[in-house]
């Protein structure tokens, strides 16, 4: 993978006015190393209909300065990004084109800006000539590449924090800088501002306003806000459980690049978004063509199951080394973390790998493109055009009946291999009824909220139990293995008594919990 960097930096206006005030003023800084100008020269990519600039991500090619090469950078938070670099070459780097992947598709970038920079650098030092910052006063001429030729230009200041910098240092520059008159710049990047005054839809002012009432050029916005402007509100029962797809999709898009990378709950969190995707085209049936989507719910329960090589594997892990980690030592006989480490690297040796040839794979791309193309085109039934209180709400219940079915079969059947099979099967009507109530929340409001909440709790017992059923068939295993190497299974075999306690705890826990998800089902609404 390319190299990663934590970008935090902030931008301001340099009006004709302003002047950089002396900022060895500014606390902790010793002094100010002027290291003159720069020429800088980047051209941005993306598709011809911005989709990288609608979520705020940047793709350029840079010659100049030290860190000439290849950056894409995706947001994080306000000023913050994460910078991924690659050396400098004529065609995009394949570790990066993967990153763009879930947004580009099977579209080419394009060249859509040029950004020329004469950059006036200042590195703020410390007391001991560690830099905190480098500041750089950027003279920006922009030339739009495509849909016309129009250019603009602008001066700003760019504060960007040194690495492992404290963030509380901008605070400090920032307020020596706004004492001297130099305010926050209103666009986010350089990019996003080239977009915006280069559009063929800007409009100018008239040159002689009426006299009667003073007008004013409309700002335009910028790409990412266009697409992201929030269109009238739901009002539909098919309007909510849209707005609800939707969300799904976007994370599954969003979350793409995040699991090529490895960021922490990145899998966890786009395969649970891919259920509650499935779910929602399972549950609202009477709302969305269930001839488009079950044979897009098949996919997701495909990606969803190659997501999970990884994910149960770590989770499972994780649980184990716990329960381990617990024991008193006089309670670990022979070489047990060595041989849980030996099997767990085994399971998942090449998984990761695995996962990023799948998201790398026609079939992915395929049901990204089928994901985007129902949202552009959402198979909508009859009962889609209804108020949503009641289609919400029948939904709901209709997923909380059959929870309660599973969960009674269940507890029918004495402790053993069948009720567990039986409590695996009622935690998966639980995320179902959960995620129903989730979908029905911004229409149903309170009783919506109260009844996913509960519910959640449902299916955390239940998932427990689950990890305990998942766990114990793994510590068989060990112990086995432990046992034909010569090894005592001793430590296998207590940790395998914990879990059968533990799961024991949670079918008597269960009830409880579910009486209480019971008092807090959703049986009516107001308002339609």
């Amino acid at each position: 993978m390319a190299d990663v960097k934590r970008e935090i930096e902030r931008k301001y206006e340099a009006t004709g006015d302003a002047r950089l005030p002396d900022l060895t003023r500014v606390a902790g800084v010793a002094a100010v190393d002027h290291r003159g100008a720069i020429e800088l020269d980047a051209v941005y990519y993306d598709t011809e209909d911005l989709r990288l600039a609608a979520d705020s991500i940047t793709l350029r090619r840079r010659t100049g300065g030290a860190d000439a090469g290849w950056h894409l950078k995706f947001p994080v938070a306000s000023g913050i990004r994460d910078e991924i670099g690659a050396p400098l070459s004529d065609t995009l780097p394949a570790d990066l084109a993967g990153l763009v992947r879930s947004r580009v598709r099977d579209t080419a970038l394009v060249p859509v800006v040029r950004l020329r920079s004469t950059r006036d650098v200042h590195v703020l030092n410390g007391p001991d000539g560690e830099p905190l910052a480098e500041l750089g006063v950027d003279a920006v001429r922009a030339q739009r590449l495509h849909s016309g030729n129009r250019a603009t230009a602008w001066t700003e200041i760019e504060v960007e924090l040194a690495d492992d910098g404290d963030p509380a240092f901008l605070d400090a520059v920032e307020r020596r800088l706004r004492k001297a008159g130099i305010r926050p710049s209103a666009s986010h990047s350089k990019l996003a501002r080239a977009l915006a005054e280069t559009s063929p839809k800007k409009k100018t002012l008239p040159e002689k306003p009426s006299a009667k009432k003073k007008t004013s050029p409309k700002k335009e916005a910028s790409p990412e806000k266009r697409q992201r402007e929030p269109g009238p509100p739901p009002r539909t029962a098919g309007d909510h459980v849209l707005a609800y797809v939707r969300e799904q999709i976007t994370e599954i898009v969003a979350l793409d690049p995040a699991v090529r990378r490895g960021l922490p709950d990145s899998v966890h969190r786009m395969r649970v978004a891919t259920r509650r995707l499935r779910s929602t085209f399972r549950t609202y049936r009477k709302v969305l063509d269930r001839t488009v989507t079950d044979p897009v719910g098949a996919e997701l329960k495909w990606l969803a199951a190659e997501l999970g090589v990884d994910r149960d594997q770590e989770v499972l892990d994780a649980r184990l080394r716990t329960r381990l980690d617990a024991l008193p030592r006089t309670l670990v006989l022979g070489p047990v973390r060595a041989r849980l480490r030996i099997w767990s690297t085994a399971r998942r040796s090449g998984s990761r790998r695995r996962t990023v040839a799948v998201l790398d794979g026609a079939r992915h791309l395929a049901l990204l493109e089928t994901l985007h193309a129902l949202l552009a085109d959402p198979p909508l039934l009859p009962a889609a055009a209804g108020p949503p209180g009641k289609a919400l709400t029948r939904a709901a219940h209709k997923n909380h009946e059959r929870l309660a079915a599973r969960i009674a079969r269940a507890l029918e059947h004495p402790p053993g291999p069948d009720r567990d099979l039986a409590l695996h099967d009622a935690r998966k009507a639980a995320k179902r009824a959960r995620y129903a109530a989730e979908a029905a929340r911004p229409a149903l409001g309170k009783p919506a909220r109260k009844s996913a909440k509960r519910l959640k709790a449902v299916q955390s017992v239940l998932g427990d139990h689950q990890d305990s059923v998942v766990a114990r068939d793994a510590l068989r295993t060990l112990a086995v293995q432990a046992h034909a190497a010569g090894e005592s299974s001793f430590t296998w075999g207590l940790l395998h008594g914990q879990e059968e306690a533990a799961a024991a705890a949670r079918e008597r826990e269960l009830p409880g919990v579910w009486a209480k998800a019971c008092k807090a089902e959703i049986r009516s609404a107001s308002g339609g």
